[in-house]
């Protein structure tokens, strides 16, 4: 990674660091070229018809560019459920929802009926789409179907293939966003947010991010501290590891996962007929992965390869009893016994709701995922060669998906363009994190490498927790959540609690 930044960037960081906590209404351009922007005042209106008319929503405009704010402007869609006691509001509580590329326009009024009602009293819920997703000036790039699908294995035979597809994603998304790709980054998303604080005249703003929505409160906190007040971080994203390394963070994941489901399963053999040991599951399942790799195994209409199978399974593993069951029906449907039945598919990407304007593109979720990953760093290798000896390595070291996560994708073929170096968290803001032991996007290590780098955070781990994305979903970690949120006081040390047994999953978006 490059040390220095280029001029046009250092101003960049210069404009959004002098955004005054609160415009005065008298600021002109010469005084603050940004007073444009933190002057707006939204025209709130009822989002569609069959939402709920307290959720509100408006449209704003930002600088595509914060070093020349006089530039071109993009959208920035906005959304916001009041609170009913304004004798208790406290302020805003920002939401992301994760992606890069998650829409969180609806995040208020889904949240509404998660979160508890002593935070609802404190806080206006406010959402967004980050610039480039759903109704926030989408960026698309023209992707087919076939293109959007980036899980790509290691294979000498199909890696010049696989080369090609990543080298046209990249080239596809130049032709047709241009140099408007540079400014799709998690930093330029953090000054979005600090306009929308500017723009609801509050001094500081709460936050509750998950997934990739830890690492974007991380970079605000490190951008903003002192406009930073309660932020709490679920299922956090490791900023050391942007954003490569966050993808092959999920091989190493699910190796301890695929060990653990492995010892589960063996001690229900008579349920399952597996194997009588983790060994004997081991080999179970990597015979059906060599006998799908040279036949496919149909399965709920599907016909699955063995890398169908590994990538499947990568996910489905953390959550012991479901890997169970998929793959004693996978064996039964190997063995021509059963072809039908609930199953583990690719979960495909969220449509944004349009809340009664036009849908964005529906490449718009892949699209937003490359810019964010691509321009956010500049550690991506630009060499293909470099992929293909790692995802050797790696299908070594986790043969579940180790080739998968480090083989080409598109950020080899970047054109960066000079944009800025990725954010380096290091700071003491007060932040709370919350964390599941076992978690299929953020593994627990992420949430400690969050942790770590962040000086100021206390964490909450979930023993036995399964699934991404906690808070509001009755975990043992929703009162410490709650306590903060309300009271602003952090547990004095950090938090284990248990999982209850029957705790339910929930996912965010099937990213990060």
């Amino acid at each position: 990674m490059r040390s220095s930044r280029t001029a046009p960037f250092l101003a960049a960081g210069v404009v959004a660091t002098l955004i005054p906590a609160l415009a005065p209404a008298t600021a002109s351009a010469a005084e603050n070229p940004l007073s444009q922007y933190l002057q707006q005042r939204p025209a709130w209106h009822r989002c569609d018809r069959e939402a709920p008319a307290a959720l509100q929503c408006a449209t704003i405009k930002v600088p595509l560019n914060y070093s020349r704010p006089n530039g071109k402007k993009i959208d920035l869609a906005i959304s916001r459920y009041r609170t009913s006691v304004q004798s208790e509001r406290r302020g805003v509580l920002l939401l992301n929802p994760g992606g890069p590329g998650g829409t969180g326009v609806d995040m208020p009024q889904f949240l509404a009926g998660e979160l508890p009602k002593s935070v609802k009293r404190k806080y206006d819920l406010v959402g967004f789409d980050p610039r480039g997703v759903g109704q926030s000036s989408p960026v698309t790039c023209g992707m087919t179907a076939g293109e959007q699908n980036w899980e790509r294995p290691y294979k000498p035979e199909t890696f010049a293939k696989d080369v090609k597809w990543a080298r046209t994603v990249a080239e596809k998304c130049y032709a047709k966003q241009g140099d408007k790709l540079r400014h799709i980054t998690t930093r330029n998303t953090a000054r979005d947010m600090d306009v929308i604080r500017a723009v609801l005249g509050e001094k500081k703003i709460s936050y509750l991010g998950y997934s990739y929505g830890t690492y974007l409160g991380a970079v605000y906190t490190q951008m903003f501290p002192g406009r930073s007040d309660r932020f709490v971080l679920d299922s956090a994203v490791d900023p050391a590891r942007v954003w490569r390394g966050m993808i092959q963070v999920w091989a190493e994941g699910g190796e301890p996962a695929f060990t653990r489901w492995a010892e589960w399963t063996a001690g229900r053999n008579a349920t399952y007929q597996l194997g009588q040991t983790p060994e004997a599951v081991r080999k179970t399942f990597y015979d059906l992965v060599a006998r799908a790799d040279r036949k496919p195994i149909e399965l709920d209409g599907a016909k699955l390869t063995g890398d169908d199978i590994r990538s499947n399974a990568r996910g489905i593993v953390f959550s012991v009893r479901d890997a169970a069951e998929w793959v004693g029906r996978l064996k039964k449907a190997a063995e021509g016994r059963s072809r039908s039945g609930g199953g583990a598919t690719r979960t495909p990407t969220p449509v944004p709701p349009s809340f009664g304007r036009a849908a964005p593109p529906e490449d718009n979720g892949d699209a937003a995922f490359w810019t964010v990953v691509c321009a956010d760093t500049r550690n991506w290798p630009r060499d293909p060669e470099q992929y293909r000896a790692d995802a050797i390595r790696d299908k070594g070291r986790y043969p579940l998906y180790g080739d998968f996560a480090s083989s080409i994708k598109p950020c080899a073929f970047w054109k960066t363009n000079g944009g800025e170096a990725a954010t380096k968290v290091d700071n003491k803001v007060g932040t709370l994190i919350l964390q599941n032991e076992w978690d299929p996007q953020t593994p627990l290590t992420s949430g400690q490498g969050l942790h770590r780098v962040m000086k100021g955070s206390k964490m909450v781990t979930v023993l036995g927790g399964v699934g991404h994305g906690i808070y509001g979903s009755k975990s043992c970690a929703d009162k410490t959540a709650t306590a903060y949120l309300t009271t602003g006081r952090l547990p004095a040390t950090d938090v284990t609690c248990q999982a209850a047994p029957t705790a339910g999953r929930r996912g965010m978006v099937d990213r990060f």
